[in-house]
């Protein structure tokens, strides 16, 4: 099917549109800057609602720490914006671009949100939706919403913000958003402690987010996948990395370096990393294409930070190579793209109580699994009563979160 692509210029522009679509029963896909276009399962729409006319910072106030954009954009443009006000996003929020086939660098913060994705900080400031403060969303009734404010202390409809957080674009078009912003960090260092089993990384990554010395990230990398960075440090070593990562003030950074040094030195011998190759391993773990490889299928879990090391050791058993990030919480992982490997993972998720997304696959694959990991059946209800309540026609990126939705 060949979409007919509509790119309005406002959101006056978008509410419109969603209510003649939704007159009609007209499904919609719907687009930012696409980098992300192949994560989830395929949409089957006559139409394309492309944002990308929905750019531009509307305002940012420094000293209250806020910024309003409109949805489709960059994120490196925002980046860049903050950099000169010694400020930035503090959920760290990651590129999967190249991961999914797509050019670096076009990743939109409206398409962050709506999929609330979060880099390595993720563990000490929270996931992105914890930072968004205010949306305004065109509905798939074709009405134009607003929740919550510019400001922290404006909470009024805080919770709908948070709902089109991870939303995937299946309950509303966020047009605009505020997010809170914070304070730069004058400097960087991270500890890397060399050879350890994703068990005793889990181990030692525990210790260093339960001390006091403020970690602001802790990744384990097995040694398949540290091989792969061009941190020439751990990609020359010849053996796994754990990091832990500390960030502020140069004196503060110092002396709390010193100290995860003596604490993780019990775990094995210590190095550090810093300035520019701190950064540039952060941002590998962050993008995630680096360390995970070619690999066919490409699968995140989501399991409890101590499961990780167990989590790992268990998918290697079937041919599966990944990383660890948010001190274990977060499994990176490449697969063969096969429904036995497939399963494979998702009862790993499962006997740890956690959730396995495929997010890169060949449409064959994800024609046979599922993307997202399925749901029990009252929170699956609970999700269509969501649904039916902001898109009751259905026609906001149908078949995205679930095929034949």
């Amino acid at each position: 099917m060949t979409a007919q692509t509509v790119r309005p210029g406002d959101a006056a522009a978008v509410r419109e549109f969603l209510a003649w679509a939704a007159a009609g029963k007209a499904p919609v896909e719907i687009v930012g800057a696409g980098t992300k276009r192949a994560f989830g399962h395929a949409v089957e729409a006559g139409y394309r609602l492309d944002l990308s006319g929905l750019s531009g910072v509307v305002d940012h106030e420094p000293a209250e720490l806020v910024l309003t954009a409109r949805a489709a954009t960059p994120i490196a443009e925002i980046e860049a914006l903050l950099r000169q006000s010694g400020q930035r996003l503090a959920f760290e929020p990651p590129d999967l671009g190249p991961l999914l086939g797509e050019a670096a660098g076009r990743a939109t913060l409206g398409g962050i949100l709506a999929c609330n994705l979060s880099g390595p900080r993720r563990v000490r400031a929270g996931a992105a939706r914890d930072h968004a403060l205010g949306v305004e969303v065109a509905t798939g009734r074709g009405e134009l919403i607003k929740s919550g404010g510019r400001v922290v202390k404006n909470v009024s409809g805080y919770d709908l913000t948070k709902l089109m957080c991870g939303s995937w674009g299946t309950l509303g078009v966020l047009t605009r958003v505020s997010v809170k912003v914070l304070p730069a960090a004058e400097k960087t260092r991270t500890v890397l402690v060399a050879g350890l089993s994703p068990g005793e990384a889990c181990d030692a990554m525990g210790a260093a987010l339960a001390s006091p010395h403020e970690a602001t990230a802790a990744a384990h990398v097995p040694e398949a996948a540290a091989a792969r960075s061009s941190v020439a440090y751990v990609g020359g070593a010849g053996a796994s990395a754990t990091a832990v990562r500390v960030e502020g003030p140069p004196v503060s950074v110092a002396a709390r370096t010193e100290a995860l040094r003596g604490l993780l030195s019990a775990h094995g011998a210590v190095e550090e990393l810093h300035g520019h190759n701190s950064g540039r391993f952060w941002r590998e773990i962050r993008d995630v294409a680096g360390p995970i490889g070619d690999a066919d299928a490409v699968w995140r879990l989501h399991i409890p930070p101590a499961s990780g090391g167990a989590v790992l050791d268990g998918l290697a058993e079937h041919g599966v190579e990944g990383y660890l990030d948010w001190g274990g919480g977060l499994v990176w992982c490449g697969a063969p793209a096969t429904r036995a490997v497939s399963a494979a993972v998702r009862a790993q998720a499962d006997a740890h109580g956690g959730h396995a997304t495929l997010v890169r696959a060949p449409g064959a694959l994800k024609e046979a699994v599922p993307v997202f990991h399925p749901q029990p059946a009252g929170r699956a209800a609970l999700g269509r009563r969501i649904g039916d309540g902001f898109d009751p026609a259905g026609i906001l990126n149908p078949g995205r979160m679930a095929r034949g939705a």
